[in-house]
């Protein structure tokens, strides 16, 4: 009696969410929409335990706090102390006249940033890179060109003197932007030989040839939402080599959405990855504690962010991904304990 075979359907790569580990770069955590405190209206409570909870979940093993100005940069690191995490201290491009407009002056503006720094280099929630600093032509109406570039070159002195990574910023600035880093040393080997320890320029969107530049310079890449959003960002995100590859979130902005050239790669993130990285949201208004907030980026997000990484990167399996991007941010942040 003839038998008839049926060829077995293959089966989709088992993913085992425990395998993949993440550090998200970029977390602005002293936002109060982590609060429910959206534009100084509350719309729900407080609900930033639940967050890191999900993140935690979704393997997001710590997180560095952006600091963007230097009250912010002073509540980035009492939150990192209190949580176990890391921050960043240094001031914005587009908050960069808050150096001109303190009371005693730019130098002691200045002067104040370096206090902070040297008062938590060591231990729990310390600082482990000067930003975000750099430039933002995009929003010159906040603070104008020259402004910027005058306050973005006085801060890389501190990253000299502390032998700090850089946490930067550039948008639309890129010639001045790596003009400024040439002038003051930071030309090859992220201007260790003036004392600095590199870098990474974070949510990165500029062109293949500018991220080419930058690692060239020494500078690491970091990749989120933003940075995939169109088939051109998506061009330059294939650009960047592993070893400089770092990602982020910069939670609660740059969401990964529907209509953004990221949707297409997210929709083979499998199932089981997709419901730590992306679950379920509700508006603010049917706010429900213990799931996400629509339109509020979280952490959690990080492992889609690489998911897309790993699948513009045909071949190369998602663990290898994440585990350089772990190595990198280890590495350069000395994060050490981490290991």
């Amino acid at each position: 009696m003839p038998v008839t075979v049926v060829a077995a359907k293959p089966q989709a790569q088992a993913h085992d969410p425990s395998k993949y580990r993440f550090i998200d770069i970029a977390v602005n955590l002293t936002d109060p929409v982590f609060r429910g405190l959206y534009h100084g209206k509350r719309k729900h409570d407080d609900d930033l335990e639940a967050m890191l909870e999900r993140s935690r979940a979704a393997g997001v093993k710590s997180m560095i706090i952006t600091g963007g100005s230097l009250h912010e940069s002073k509540e980035a690191l009492e939150l990192a102390q209190q949580l176990g995490l890391y921050a960043t201290v240094g001031c914005h491009p587009t908050r960069s006249s808050q150096f001109d407009q303190f009371p005693s002056g730019p130098d002691r503006y200045l002067e104040e940033l370096d206090k902070v720094i040297a008062a938590n280099l060591t231990g729990k929630g310390r600082v482990v890179a000067v930003g975000e600093c750099g430039l933002d032509y995009d929003r010159t109406h906040f603070a104008p060109a020259e402004v910027q570039r005058r306050h973005f070159r006085t801060q890389l002195g501190l990253a000299k003197k502390y032998h700090l990574p850089l946490f930067l910023h550039s948008r639309a600035a890129h010639k001045d932007f790596v003009q400024i880093l040439r002038e003051e040393g930071f030309d090859k080997d992220g201007g260790r030989a003036v004392g600095a320890k590199g870098g990474v320029v974070h949510s990165f969107t500029g062109t293949p040839e500018e991220a080419i530049e930058l690692m060239d310079m020494g500078f690491h890449i970091g990749v989120n939402g933003c940075s995939l959003k169109t088939p051109e960002n998506l061009a330059t995100v294939k650009a960047v080599r592993p070893e400089w590859i770092m990602f982020e979130t910069d939670a609660p902005w740059c969401s990964m959405t529907s209509t953004q050239a990221s949707k297409a790669h997210l929709t083979s993130l499998p199932p089981s990855l997709n419901s730590l990285y992306f679950p379920a949201a509700t508006k603010p208004e049917s706010f429900v504690y213990g799931r996400p907030v629509k339109g509020r980026n979280e952490p959690s997000a990080t492992g889609g962010v690489a998911w897309v990484v790993h699948r513009l990167n045909e071949g190369v399996p998602f663990e290898k991904v994440t585990e350089k991007a772990w190595k990198n941010t280890v590495e350069l942040f000395g994060l050490t304990e981490l290991q």
